[in-house]
């Protein structure tokens, strides 16, 4: 793979990323709700999802989805209900968890790995990564050389600006925060970041198999 094609393809991956998703909400969701820490570990558990979805793309499952109506939509389906109920969880946590939050900031493992389970299956339960996947990666491969590295290159460079992108979304979102410290503005928060999980699992009904 050339510089320029690999930077054709940085390009490229950075106007896919940058466009508001599940992961991005769960990066700007956690960095307000929580702290930077959490953020890194769903963003983690979002990156460990995608190499998922890239490597089961590459074996083929991508042409799968594309070829199988009935398995694109179960897979469809199971994705869109998942980012509902999150949604619907988060849309009625009415109370202030940031309250609950200063009294106990310090989690545990098993609360940090649920946050990374989450960050994980986000990303894993949404199908259009891997057609996503599936319809890019051919357009910068290089048959003629070796596929392998090729594609730990394009995977890897897109997991860093995938992660590079869920940071900064955070990290802008986390100046809110003492704003939304009011009980009156949690409330709001819930709902509303509630009510986009939800617009997104509803949106990812109407995917198509393109």
């Amino acid at each position: 793979m050339d510089l320029h094609t690999w930077f054709l393809y940085v390009t490229v991956a950075i106007v896919a990323i940058v466009s508001p998703g599940p992961a991005i909400l769960l990066a700007i969701h956690n960095s307000v709700m929580y702290d930077m820490k959490a953020v890194v570990f769903s963003t983690l558990g979002n990156v460990l999802g995608l190499f998922t979805l890239s490597s089961a793309a590459m074996l083929g499952l991508g042409v799968v989805l594309k070829t199988s109506a009935v398995l694109f939509l179960m897979f469809k389906i199971l994705g869109a209900l998942y980012l509902i109920y999150i949604g619907v969880k988060q849309f009625r946590n009415l109370s202030n968890v940031f309250e609950k939050i200063s009294l106990n900031s310090k989690k545990s493992k098993s609360e940090y790995f649920a946050i990374f389970s989450k960050g994980y299956l986000v990303c894993v339960s949404n199908p259009k990564p891997i057609i996503f996947f599936t319809a890019l990666f051919p357009l910068f491969l290089n048959t003629n050389a070796s596929l392998v590295p090729q594609f730990f290159i394009l995977t890897f460079t897109f997991m860093t600006l995938s992660y590079m992108t869920l940071m900064s979304y955070a990290f802008f979102a986390k100046n809110l925060k003492s704003w939304f410290s009011h009980n009156h503005r949690a409330t709001w928060f819930n709902r509303i970041s509630g009510a986009f999980f939800v617009a997104l699992g509803v949106s990812l009904l109407g995917l198509e198999r393109k």
